[in-house]
């Protein structure tokens, strides 16, 4: 058993408490290699914004589970060495799928979990979620739950439909389990190709796929429902069109890729949502920088030459989420 609080990490509970308060959303970013992680704690420690670190399930095999024990424990000093005295970094499972995943992560020195059982039937969701959230509060971890269903794919969570949440719910769900924030879904969805061209609008002036808006109305019936709770998207990624136009011009095939507008999720974040969860994003930047790189010098095989360029590009990305959408630079 690793505890978290030995790494140097922390929990979700007073970082949420502070941007339910606050008007603003932490960011959670997925990582899976090294210059993802080196580029969010660069960035957080610039913009002075505490930073969740995600892992899915398909990053923990990529990377190894004990590998990413130390990355974790290695970015807390990181970020000092850069120059951040006190960081408020949490570990956190995206999309645990059982509890015997939650667990293994909880042992091996993750501050936070979630469990999403949010595909199972109503009582089998609490069953499960209530079991992990007895576990991790054991050693101060903290849980997120799921309910409602997001559509989209991004690694090995698959949906082909979304179901918003259900407002009636949520007060039985988040009493029943103990849970400590929840994950809704209200128009969000996972992937680089959140949305088909049939639910789509055209913009007129530029051509290009408007996604239908967020039901920002189920959102403030679940802020009535529980007031004060700390509320989470997934499925955030905006899908900047620049990168997706890099990726196009140097060799990529990305058609109809359309993410969530920056504006609603800067409105977003100053509601109860106060965890933003962002991954492809960050992917795209890190392919287009790659891709450009490799066309522009075709003879080029170290791979430090397009990888510091794609790091480079994903922490401009990472800091503009910070300053410009979520609000959390200057929080610590």
């Amino acid at each position: 058993m690793i505890s978290y609080k030995t790494l140097g990490l922390v929990n979700t509970r007073e970082m949420f408490k502070k941007a339910v308060k606050g008007g603003y959303a932490i960011p959670a970013f997925n990582f899976n290699n090294m210059e993802q992680l080196q580029a969010i704690i660069m960035a957080a420690v610039e913009t002075k914004s505490p930073v969740i670190l995600q892992v899915s399930r398909g990053a923990r095999d990529y990377a190894n589970q004990t590998l990413l024990r130390y990355m974790a424990e290695g970015a807390v000093e990181y970020a000092k060495e850069l120059g951040c005295e006190k960081p408020e970094i949490v570990l956190h499972l995206d999309h645990g799928d059982s509890f015997e995943t939650c667990k293994s992560c909880i042992d091996m020195g993750f501050s936070s979990v979630m469990i999403d059982g949010s595909h199972l039937p109503y009582d089998e969701n609490v069953a499960l979620t209530k079991k992990v959230v007895e576990y991790a509060h054991q050693f101060d971890v903290t849980v997120e739950g799921e309910l409602g269903v997001l559509a989209g794919v991004e690694d090995e969570v698959s949906a082909e439909e979304s179901h918003y949440t259900k407002p009636e719910e949520v007060v039985d769900f988040v009493t029943k389990t103990g849970c400590d924030s929840l994950a809704i879904s209200i128009g969000t969805s996972h992937g680089a190709y959140k949305f088909t061209p049939e639910q789509c609008t055209v913009d007129p002036e530029t051509g290009r796929l408007l996604p239908p808006p967020l039901a920002f109305d189920v959102l403030e019936a679940i802020e009535k429902e529980l007031p004060g709770f700390p509320i989470v998207l997934h499925g955030s990624s905006s899908v900047p069109q620049e990168d997706v136009d890099t990726i196009n011009k140097y060799g990529g095939k990305m058609v109809a890729a359309v993410g969530i507008p920056e504006e609603q999720l800067r409105k977003a974040a100053k509601s109860a949502v106060c965890k933003i969860n962002i991954d492809s994003d960050s992917r795209l930047a890190m392919t287009a920088a790659v891709r450009k790189a490799l066309a522009e010098k075709p003879a080029e095989f170290d791979p430090r030459k397009y990888l510091g360029p794609a790091r480079a590009s994903m922490k401009e990305l990472y800091m503009h989420k910070i300053v410009n959408v979520l609000g959390s630079n200057d929080k610590l």
